[in-house]
């Protein structure tokens, strides 16, 4: 006769601990890599830009000498790569965290 398996038991029990655990572990992550500040710089620190970790965008900082009103095109382009930069940084930063979590399983967040 065949034996049959039943899920439950204290084996259950601790796999639903461990995973509540795995869960509370990885919204901790979440809420510091959120906490956190991420600065990238453009045109050698002519524009500094500024994103938390939910990826929105803190603020721009520009060097006085950066504006040059006969070149705004320059100071777009500066101003669009030191944030799109900062953005990346704090994307990269939950992505590797999340992954020590789903072992590289593409889960949202």
């Amino acid at each position: 006769m065949a034996k049959h398996f039943q899920g439950g038991g204290m084996g259950g029990a601790n796999m639903m601990k461990q995973m509540q655990k795995m869960q509370q572990d990885m919204l901790r992550a979440q809420e510091e890599i959120e906490a956190k500040t991420f600065t990238a710089s453009a045109g050698g620190g002519a524009v500094v830009a500024a994103a938390d970790g939910k990826r929105q965008l803190l603020s721009v900082t520009l060097q006085p000498d950066v504006v040059d009103p006969e070149d705004i095109e320059m100071l777009q382009d500066l101003i669009v790569a030191a944030a799109n930069e900062a953005l990346r940084m704090a994307e990269d930063e939950m992505s590797q965290a999340m992954q020590r979590f789903t072992g590289g399983l593409r889960l949202p967040f």
